[in-house]
């Protein structure tokens, strides 16, 4: 499976978790089987701040995601990545392996939407 995880930074596991799907500056990308890690990828979100969301949306999709962890993103986000059959997942804190490890674990599940378009980061402080 390949997650994606929005991030600040790009440092792998130790990345900071970007708290706004819509601005993350990069995605780190992890694959797995039976939740044992075997690579992680760091990639620009080439979108970063347009608010393309089925830009980014398709984007990751050839990148081959499965699954989007992020702090927070607007209903349009979500909606165009589970277009592209992707699950989006809210939520997520931290470094990118502390949320890696929620997810796999079953604690992380679930979207939800910021209740206002353009929240920034506001609707999961």
């Amino acid at each position: 499976m390949r997650i994606a995880i929005t991030a600040e930074e790009n440092n792998g596991l130790d990345s900071k978790v970007s708290s706004h799907f819509g601005y993350a500056a990069y995605f780190i990308l992890i694959d797995t089987d039976n939740n044992q890690v075997h690579s992680v990828t760091g990639i620009v979100n080439p979108f970063c701040g347009s608010h393309g969301c089925g830009q980014v949306g398709r984007f990751l999709a050839e990148q081959g995601v499965q699954v989007m962890l992020s702090g927070g993103m607007g209903r349009r986000a979500t909606q165009a990545l589970q277009g592209y059959g992707i699950e989006a997942i809210t939520g997520a804190a931290g470094n990118v392996r502390e949320t890696l490890q929620r997810y796999l674990t079953g604690e992380l599940r679930g979207a939800m939407p910021c209740p206002e378009e353009g929240a920034h980061g506001r609707c999961h402080d």
